[in-house]
């Protein structure tokens, strides 16, 4: 449905950039393969009764590239790592049944990529540019899909950090010696040019590779500060925009686009579905019962 070509979804799995050797008697985490940010279109201005159409589509250039650095090689092994999982789903997950699919999946061809559950996903706002009711649209976001995953956020505040399709995984000077957290950010077209046309948001994951395993360890979700505002202006706008930042922060946690007009995750949609349907339940589920990874 993207009318700019295909998704280039899920990303080939490449060849790991050459890496300088560690001094120390550990294997460096290197990225496995690389996961550009994905892109929401925006509701045209001129809002119909009966549906409201949102295209989804790739709209980062191939080119683009999230690399996850450490100084090459990235933090101390297990920060913030319990014995288990922080969270679960919710048991009646194991109800939910329908189409859902993931963004990449591990050596087995099966196993979808996530992130580490036993240790918390924390978060940095760049609140510059943001609409009103901003803070708690992406609140209840968060909370659709911590409660769907078991995954557990935290707010790290505001950061001036500026969206980028090249952002670093691991940037020790501006927050300190840890993967960083992921970055949601206010923006337009001009600084964005993935904002540019029909797109009103971007979001995923940037994973790491260590011991037979990719983990996602940090991402960004870029919001298009005016599309969001008219759509927050508009009758049952909030319910529309909600729909919007869940289903990119359903693209971070590592969901992928299905066939089905019934789910948040398809790449149109309209009025009736602004929240997570029986197939996206059941694909966070599976997402929040990722591997605990005490290695990285």
């Amino acid at each position: 449905m993207d009318a700019r070509g295909p998704s280039p979804w899920p990303p080939t799995a490449g060849a790991a950039p050459e890496l300088p050797q560690p001094r120390r008697p550990v294997e460096p985490p290197l990225v496995r393969f690389v996961t550009p940010p994905r892109t929401v279109r925006r509701v045209p201005r001129a809002l119909v009764m009966a549906l409201v159409v949102l295209l989804l589509g790739g709209a980062f250039a191939l080119g683009a590239r999230w690399y996850a650095a450490a100084n090459a090689f990235g933090p101390a092994a297990g920060h913030e790592e319990a014995r288990v999982p922080l969270g679960a789903p919710p048991v009646e997950s194991s109800l939910d049944h329908g189409p859902h699919a993931f963004t990449a999946l591990q050596a087995d061809g099966t196993t979808p990529v996530a992130y580490d559950p036993c240790r918390p996903i924390h978060y940095v706002v760049r609140t510059a540019g943001a609409p009103d009711g901003a803070d708690q649209l992406l609140t209840t976001a968060i909370d659709r899909v911590s409660a769907a995953t078991g995954l557990q956020f935290v707010d790290d505040g505001t950061t001036t950090e500026a969206p980028s399709p090249k952002r670093h995984a691991y940037q020790p000077d501006r927050y300190g010696k840890r993967w960083a957290p992921v970055l949601v950010a206010w923006s337009d077209a001009l600084e964005t040019p993935a904002l540019e046309g029909d797109v009103a948001g971007l979001g995923g994951s940037a994973s790491v590779h260590r011991d037979g395993v990719d983990v996602y360890v940090t991402g960004s979700v870029t919001l298009d500060t005016d599309e969001v505002a008219r759509l927050l202006a508009t009758p049952n706008g909030q319910a529309i925009a909600l729909g919007v930042v869940s289903h990119e922060l359903g693209h971070l946690v590592g969901l992928d686009h299905v066939d089905d007009p019934a789910e948040l995750m398809y790449p149109s949609t309209n009025l009736s579905v602004t929240s997570f349907a029986a197939g996206d339940r059941e694909g966070l589920a599976v997402l929040g019962e990722g591997r605990c990874t005490p290695h990285l």
